[in-house]
């Protein structure tokens, strides 16, 4: 009976009217009133809150003040066109550093502050050269031996003036087996041929000849140069590491160089190979096959 009149004494209270008037303090005058219950009060206010919450969310997710917000989505347009503009401002920053340091350079060259480069004939820290094999093998060594002794293939040939007028006479050794993955081409500058091949490849000499340069620039990296009879020219670039000194005689197949991927015009582990003939370059492929 306790518990029974407890919630009766409860509910009793939650639903018992109330009003609520508004008077005027002078005249006493009703001006407003309103009647309601405990439970009801609770639901108006609960009403309210749930409208006001309603529409805050809506405000926020519908319109732009949701770009304000931290952490908040933003739009797939609106993320792609930030994240082409910071790609196009990190390459002007690129393109304006590359500049600054030309000039820089050219002032230098200007005002005879020019150093000689430190980083000339570096080794590269990735390769282990001494795991690698420069000496020549049974093969090549019986191969360069029947060659030299063949006079039709010989690149000692010199009294012949048609071959004095010529290099189609020579027998070249392919410097480096592997894939062609750039031509001849001296309309686009490109006085040479790009050979890919794997990585700690030995490079080889394609005549005898003589060591006219051996040394670094920033942009071919290592490379060498070599001197050979009637005034033919061949050079080596992007290489890892340099094997022979100027001023050194080398045998045709001999190993001259380490193939790598020096020098900022190198994209990957290949030879930029060139011709020269009377000071003029020559497509190589006319002479080799390096496949």
């Amino acid at each position: 009976m306790d518990e029974k009149k407890k919630r009766g004494g409860f509910w009793e209270r939650v639903l018992n009217r109330y009003r609520l008037v508004v008077m005027n303090d002078d005249t006493f005058e009703e001006k407003f009133s309103l009647r309601l219950t405990p439970l009801g009060l609770f639901i108006l206010l609960a009403s309210i809150s749930i409208l006001m919450i309603t529409l805050v969310i809506s405000v926020i997710a519908f319109t732009p003040i949701r770009e304000y917000i931290p952490g908040y989505a933003q739009d797939a347009d609106l993320k792609e066109k930030l994240i082409s503009l910071q790609g196009k401002a990190d390459s002007l920053e690129y393109s304006l550093a590359e500049k600054s340091m030309y000039l820089e350079n050219i002032r230098l060259v200007l005002s005879g502050e020019i150093t000689a480069d430190t980083l000339l004939n570096t080794k590269d820290s990735t390769i282990r050269y001494s795991d690698l094999r420069v000496t020549p093998s049974k093969e090549d060594s019986a191969l360069r031996k029947q060659i030299e002794q063949e006079d039709k293939y010989s690149v000692k040939i010199g009294q012949d003036k048609n071959v004095r007028n010529s290099i189609a006479g020579f027998f070249f050794f392919t410097p480096v087996k592997g894939m062609v993955t750039a031509s001849f081409s001296a309309g686009e500058r490109h006085f040479g041929v790009d050979i890919a091949a794997s990585e700690n490849e030995a490079i080889k000499a394609t005549l005898d000849g003589t060591v006219v340069f051996s040394g670094w620039s920033s942009e071919t990296g290592h490379v060498i140069q070599l001197q050979h009879n009637n005034n033919l020219i061949s050079v080596y670039k992007h290489n890892s590491k340099i094997l022979k000194k100027e001023g050194q005689y080398v045998k045709a197949g001999e190993v001259i160089a380490i193939i790598g991927n020096s020098g900022e015009h190198s994209t990957g582990p290949h030879l930029h190979f060139e011709l020269w003939y009377n000071g003029t370059a020559v497509d190589p492929q006319d002479y080799m096959v390096f496949k």
